[in-house]
């Protein structure tokens, strides 16, 4: 096969020096940038990547087991904690209260115990 019927997938013609300066692009992380924007001064009409807000999400959130941190489908009845399967259901049917209230404090759950 000739080298001038081979197809060429990378453009030789680019390059990460700028032709007109003549310097190298310099790459900014998302940290720089955001430190960046504080010390611009802004209209209070201007949009920055910090001030745009996202809409709450319409999926349900995710429950994760208290136990393991897998994703939890089925919850105790009796103490409110979350679990993944039976070995983890057995576990915690063995809970004492006050442990069982140190997880749902660590979740941020009320204790209904």
């Amino acid at each position: 096969m000739e080298a001038e019927t081979k197809k060429v997938f990378k453009r030789k013609n680019l390059s990460e020096v700028n032709p007109t300066i003549g310097k190298k692009r310099q790459w900014k992380s998302l940290k720089q940038i955001l430190t960046h924007e504080k010390t611009l001064q802004w209209k209070a009409t201007d949009i920055a990547y910090s001030s745009v807000n996202a809409p709450p999400s319409l999926k349900p959130a995710k429950k994760y087991s208290d136990i393991s941190g897998l994703v939890a489908p089925y919850t105790d009845p009796h103490s409110k904690l979350r679990f993944h399967n039976a070995e983890e259901y057995q576990t915690i049917r063995t809970f004492p209260m006050d442990l069982t209230a140190g997880y749902l404090a660590l979740r941020g759950a009320t204790s209904i115990v």
